[in-house]
């Protein structure tokens, strides 16, 4: 397989320093009393906001301080081509804009309640970027409009790194056992093929005829990570999706372990009661579990998609959790799986709010960078680009991953599972008071 190029552009190592004045100076700022915080901004990417750090005047950073990431910009192939052939023809350059506030983030009836305290700009050029790191900027700027004795400065980093990928894309809804294609520009090669199916009550160990499970092993996870009994009321249960390799062997699946249950007194699947898909693995003539994705459908006007995704280790009492995100119902959106930093990506799909917490474990509260020592996982893990309950046009999943975290067959197919049960988990989240198509459906609600 062959990846396609993707850079990365990061914006870490933020610090601010402020001098200190008397409290009677009052357009000066007191780091001790007043958050800062600044918003990033990359020409057709979203708005990015981080928090900055206030330091001593006397303090030489980054010595003895945190190394933070505050953002980062994943630019694709046909970004950086647009980006080449703008300064060709005298474009101009193209600058990564930061500008800096001290107060608390947010607005109040519309009035940002921030008060500006500078603006940086650092130009980039980010031509053979896809092939090599560059570092743009790294040190001190002075900002504000105080006297030069009394200016505050801002610390940053900018730099880009290669971080290549490998781009899947279905052919088709998940749930209508589509073929999976191997992007890279124009090229499409086939290298997985999905089979949709329903699970019974009587085939609760999701038996393959490639895949023999041995029934004590299988029915140890289902009671685990999953809910077996029967529920009354309205539900979804049963789904599953299995991956194949060309040579018809199975590489991955995605089993939906905890029905879809609309809560007491409502016709959604609520925060408090999600749903839940096992992302399984081959392994020692079995299906072992890799991950649990978790699904419910949010309140309010947003009327968002919740995914969590924990990863399952090997012998590990508790999962990580990965990634946390909210996508749009009707719009469909990208689940992103990025450790220890905020994302966007162009193009014209709506981004997600992803926390995207580090490795930790779950319920643990510490979501510090790298603080579990199970995690295989750093930077950039993979992305899933799904299609909205509103949309018109079939939804063909789109899925990204790192090539750092594809060792094998079985890795890429894991995550193509993982964004096959994101896709399904719209249509499971659906609203039940409306009505799902006929894939979705087992025979016997068609028959009735």
């Amino acid at each position: 397989m062959d990846p396609c190029p993707f850079v990365r552009l990061s914006v870490c190592n933020l610090a601010l320093k402020i001098p200190v004045a008397s409290k009677s100076a009052r357009s000066v700022v007191h780091p001790s009393s007043s958050p800062c915080f600044c918003k990033i901004k990359l020409k057709n990417f979203p708005l990015q906001s981080a928090v900055v750090p206030c330091i001593l005047p006397e303090s030489q950073f980054p010595d003895g301080q945190v190394q933070n990431h505050a953002a980062s910009f994943h630019l694709n192939k046909s970004y950086l081509e647009k980006l080449v052939a703008k300064s060709l023809f005298g474009g101009g350059k193209l600058y990564l804009q930061i500008s800096i506030y001290t107060g608390r983030r947010g607005s109040t009836c519309g009035v940002n309640s921030g008060r500006l305290l500078g603006k940086v700009d650092v130009p980039l050029d980010l031509a053979g970027t896809e092939s090599r790191s560059v570092l743009f900027y790294n040190g001190w700027i002075v900002i504000g409009k105080e006297a030069k004795n009394s200016s505050a400065q801002f610390h940053v980093s900018v730099k880009a790194e290669p971080d290549p990928r490998f781009v899947f894309q279905f052919d088709g809804e998940p749930e209508c056992s589509p073929q999976v294609f191997l992007i890279q520009g124009n090229i499409r090669q086939p290298v997985f093929t999905c089979k949709f199916s329903f699970r019974t009550p009587g085939d609760r160990n999701q038996r393959s005829r490639s895949l023999p499970l041995e029934h004590s092993s299988s029915r140890g996870w289902l009671s685990s990570f999953g809910s077996e009994r029967e529920r009354p009321g309205k539900e979804r249960k049963g789904w599953s999706i299995t991956v194949h390799d060309l040579s018809g062997s199975p590489v991955a699946a995605a089993s939906m372990v905890t029905p879809f249950v609309a809560s007491p007194g409502s016709d959604r699947v609520s925060r408090s009661n999600p749903g839940s898909w096992l992302i399984l693995r081959p392994g020692d003539g079995t299906w072992k579990p890799w991950g649990r994705l978790e699904a419910w459908r949010e309140r309010g006007s947003a009327d968002g998609l919740g995914c969590r995704f924990e990863l399952i280790p090997d012998s590990a009492a508790t999962g990580i959790v990965l990634a946390e995100s909210t996508l749009s119902c009707s719009k469909g959106g990208k689940f992103v799986i990025d450790l220890g930093t905020s994302v966007s990506t162009n193009g014209k799909s709506t981004p997600v709010n992803s926390t995207s917490p580090a490795c930790s474990p779950r319920g643990s509260g510490d979501f510090g960078y790298g603080l579990w020592p199970y995690c295989m996982y750093r930077g950039f893990v993979m992305s899933a680009n799904v299609g909205g309950e509103g949309g018109s046009k079939c939804s063909k999943p789109t899925v990204e991953v790192s090539v750092q975290h594809v060792n094998c067959t079985e890795d890429a197919a894991a995550f193509v599972a993982l964004s096959a049960a994101i896709d399904l988990s719209i249509d499971a989240c659906r609203l039940f008071s409306q009505k799902l198509r006929k894939e979705l459906c087992p025979p016997q609600d068609l028959l009735s």
